[in-house]
């Protein structure tokens, strides 16, 4: 596998998540990660030279890179050798030109949602070497059992910032004159999100309701999670669906917008409820919705660890994962030839004069 830390660590969890699963099936899997500069040429150039001289001495069946820089650093480096290159962008549309390309050259691409495979689709990918595959969650680490951080009187809304353009914090924040009795808990903002957050939040007079907590340690994620009355995924765009399903793990119900594989990972009104990107009117009538029924949050969190642990347990997702590579290396043999064969079969086993 090949990743970088060009994203968030949460993400990189799932690149390591993954790998711990199949090894537990008994597969050899080795993570190449490298380090972002700020050159990206320079940061190609050397990653591909580094592949290139590890695949040298022992060549993989297959590679199966993660996110856009990783994909085009794993199909340079595995060109010459013919080895074939599994993609997963984990959210299409952040460079579409580098991953038009990728996708296009990949062997297989590992779609996280409807939406990105219909994305993926547009650009140019072959419907057929595209395949959808549940996101996995660390069953053992977000359970609804287990600590609680510590609240205050208010009601809670939880979020986790992906640090990309239009993540929806800004919307959040907007909707909170509205939800007077509510405060907005935000993990993971880097030092320019934090200072554009606290702005924005005394520009509308809530900074008092606003709690930017910047990195939090995977760890202590669940114990944040499990403090909320509701976790909310609100970006504009194709996002990172690995917030709502360990929300969802925690027993909690999630407010989404109807973006990317944010659509798959949460079922309206069932697990949560999903709503039209940037329609603040909307947000807020949702938010209150939830905040305000009881009955409807435990329901909701009820039916949402119930489908984490029924679709996306680790386990489960290596094993789809699994049956993709082994299609991939040994695809089936088309119907005509298997007929053939079977009527050459029957000739030879005939009588003889």
């Amino acid at each position: 596998m090949v990743s970088a830390d060009d994203v968030p660590g949460w993400r990189d969890a799932h690149v390591r998540d993954l790998a711990a699963a199949l090894r537990a099936r008994g597969h050899a899997v080795r993570v190449h990660h490298r380090s972002r500069v700020d050159d990206d040429e320079l940061y190609l150039g050397d990653f591909v030279d580094e592949l290139r001289g590890e695949w040298a001495g022992a060549l993989p069946d297959l590679v199966h890179a993660h996110f856009w820089r990783s994909g085009l650093a794993a199909l340079l480096a595995a060109q010459p050798y013919g080895v074939p290159v599994v993609q997963s962008f984990h959210g299409f549309g952040r460079r579409p030109d580098v991953e038009r390309l990728v996708g296009r050259e990949a062997a297989l691409v590992l779609a996280s949602g409807q939406d990105e495979v219909l994305d993926l689709a547009a650009a140019g990918v072959p419907r057929s070497r595209i395949q959808l595959v549940a996101g996995g969650v660390d069953d053992d680490l977000f359970r609804p059992l287990g600590e609680n951080a510590e609240r205050s009187g208010l009601r809670r809304i939880v979020t986790v910032v992906d640090p990309v353009e239009d993540n929806g914090v800004g919307d959040l924040v907007a909707v909170l004159p509205h939800l007077l009795d509510a405060e907005l808990v935000v993990a993971g903002p880097n030092a320019s999100d934090t200072g554009r957050l606290s702005r924005w939040a005394r520009k509308l007079e809530v900074e008092d309701r606003v709690r930017l907590l910047g990195p939090v340690a995977r760890e202590d994620l669940p114990a944040l999670l499990r403090s909320a009355d509701v976790v909310a995924c609100v970006p504009a765009r194709s996002s990172w669906d690995a917030l709502p399903l360990e929300a969802m793990a925690c027993g909690v119900p999630v407010v989404a917008t109807e973006v990317g594989g944010l659509t798959d990972a949460v079922v309206d009104g069932v697990t949560g409820v999903l709503v039209p990107p940037r329609d603040l009117k909307q947000l807020v009538r949702t938010l209150r919705m939830v905040l305000d029924d009881a009955t409807l949050r435990t329901s909701c969190g009820i039916a949402a660890d119930d489908r984490v642990r029924a679709r996306h347990t680790w386990p489960d997702v290596a094993v789809g994962v699994e049956r993709l590579y082994q299609r991939l290396l040994a695809p089936p043999e088309p119907p005509r030839r298997r007929r053939a064969a079977r009527v050459e079969a029957s000739v030879g086993d005939g009588p003889r004069s």
